[in-house]
């Protein structure tokens, strides 16, 4: 066991583990073997030799009374003790234990233990490591596809799974592609390391617009709330912190090269960014945008979500619908209401006449009252 602590700094340094970590694994796995061959009953315990960078085992007892009980292991009576040396009761004893007494046998368990704990430990730490980024967009390379078209891409030599139903409608990979996408579910199962990626959920087009847009990722402009149908069209609630920032301007950009370098991402997805307001109405009006709404009533129903009923002309509908309906699905996604669309009725067509007559009174009286004057 010479150099043993070089040895655990070597492994930790290959590994990309703390040494602190190896070192546990370590102390742990020659205790474990010590009960197995030596005693099971000892109180055992390690300790450091930092001169001679090795380890030393050994095995704590207590000192007893004589004819007090004696614990197998852990204790020895005063009689028994004083044979060892000058001691009192209630005192403990440490007694090295020689690893190098240890048989073939207890060595090759000793490694076979330390080589699964290093693994489990390693597996842990990458997990953590990945925990910490979901949420996140995370880069790869596509190294396989399968025949249910689900990719997998190779992230910091972990193999992640892009589900095809996590694909953007239309867009197709092959191997070798790099492939940004959000990093969604990470667990241990017991085929190992599972991580699972997204390109559909709405947090992919927040971390996008936050890549390209400095103002969000300095805090200057806030995302509220996002609304997709992958592929199609996506809505982006966005407000600013300070008044002088147009918050909108900010995330279309000059001539438009922030929104659409993310809607090339999005394989050309077509993204409308809204102001958001706290006003459930105006913000409702905002976001059914570009139709121009007459006027909007909430009614709170039994369902979770609340109904707005929204007075539009019938020229401005089609518009607020969208195509297949579109635009009020993420209308209603963005703001979280019910929406439900109302026609205005057409006036009467006498009324414009009624009005053209009034207006013309109004021009003859006014033309009079000079001549009069």
């Amino acid at each position: 066991m010479e150099k043993i602590l070089d040895i655990i700094e070597l492994i930790a340094y290959e590994k990309g583990l703390d040494s602190q970590v190896v070192f546990n694994i370590v102390k742990e796995g020659i205790i474990k073997i010590a009960r197995e061959e030596i005693n099971p009953h000892y109180d055992y315990f390690i300790e450091q030799d930092s001169k001679e960078r090795t380890l030393k085992l050994y095995h704590r007892i207590k000192v007893c009374a004589d004819g007090e009980e004696i614990e197998e292991g852990k204790s020895i009576s005063l009689s028994q003790a004083k044979q060892i040396g000058e001691v009192s009761v209630g005192d403990e004893i440490d007694r090295e234990i020689s690893l190098d007494s240890m048989s073939r046998g207890a060595i090759n368990k000793l490694f076979l233990n330390l080589e699964y704990n290093l693994q489990r430990s390693i597996e842990t730490q990458i997990l953590e490591n990945f925990r910490a980024q979901i949420g996140k967009i995370v880069n790869g390379q596509v190294v396989s596809i399968d025949a249910e078209g689900n990719t997998f891409i190779e992230i910091e030599s972990i193999r992640a799974i892009l589900p095809q139903k996590s694909r953007i409608k239309g867009e197709s990979f092959k191997v070798g592609d790099t492939v940004r996408a959000i990093l969604k579910y990470v667990n241990i199962n017991r085929g190992g390391l599972y991580v699972e990626l997204s390109r559909t959920t709405p947090k992919f087009l927040e971390e996008l617009l936050a890549m390209e847009v400095p103002e969000i990722k300095d805090g200057e402009v806030i995302i509220h709330k996002c609304a997709r149908i992958p592929g199609d069209r996506a809505k982006v609630a966005v407000y600013s912190t300070s008044e002088r920032i147009d918050p909108i301007g900010c995330c279309v950009g000059v001539k438009g090269v922030r929104i659409n370098a993310v809607s090339k991402e999005l394989h050309n997805e077509n993204i409308d960014c809204v102001q958001y307001h706290s006003t459930p109405e105006i913000f409702i009006a905002k976001s059914l945008t570009p139709a121009h709404i007459a006027s909007i009533k909430i009614q709170d129903t039994e369902s979770e979500r609340a109904k707005a009923i929204v007075q539009i002309k019938p020229d401005q509908k089609s518009k607020a619908i969208g195509k297949n309906g579109v635009n009020v699905r993420l209308a209603s996604m963005l703001c979280g209401y019910e929406i439900e669309l109302h026609e205005l009725q057409s006036a009467s067509t006498e009324q414009p006449s009624t009005d053209e007559a009034s207006t013309e009174k109004k021009g003859i009286d006014a033309l009079e009252s000079l001549f009069k004057s």
